[in-house]
């Protein structure tokens, strides 16, 4: 399974935002046509419709820095939770678990209807009150895992 406890919060911030569809883009600022020579580079972060989320950045990692807090923001982790159960449900369910849960032995399976087979109450329970960090990792894994990285 990918290691993400290795990373900090905005290290899984910044993974995340860049499996999502967010990048940041350099421009430079050309000279004023008031003769002057001086130009400067700046950086805008921009969603995965290209939209800027953030402008005029003085470094690539100030713009980064703009992504969601998928670490600590609950609704962030739940929009990232989202994204990842739609590309991936079964992974993401198993990657959650084995956070939340790291000593059960639990592998969730699809029975014959494509119900969710395997789990216990303790389980669930855990899954359902997982940090916005646990999240994050478990959306992480599944994310990676889909673009083909993992």
């Amino acid at each position: 399974m990918t290691q993400v406890k290795d990373k900090t919060d905005q290290q899984l911030n910044q993974a995340l935002a860049e499996l999502v569809g967010y990048s940041v883009v350099k421009y430079r600022m050309p000279p004023d046509p008031d003769g002057s020579n001086w130009s400067f580079d700046y950086y805008m972060l921009v969603n995965c419709e290209g939209i800027p989320v953030e402008t005029g950045l003085e470094t690539e990692e100030e713009a980064w820095a703009e992504t969601l807090d998928y670490c600590n923001d609950p609704a962030a982790s739940l929009e990232v939770q989202a994204k990842a159960i739609a590309d991936n449900k079964l992974i993401y369910l198993n990657a959650l678990l084995s956070l939340v849960s790291p000593g059960e032995d639990i592998q969730f399976g699809l029975g014959g209807s494509m119900e969710v087979v395997g789990y216990n109450i303790d389980g669930t329970s855990a899954m359902l009150t997982a940090s916005p960090r646990e999240r994050a990792e478990a959306a992480y894994i599944t994310l990676q895992g889909a673009k083909g990285n993992g």
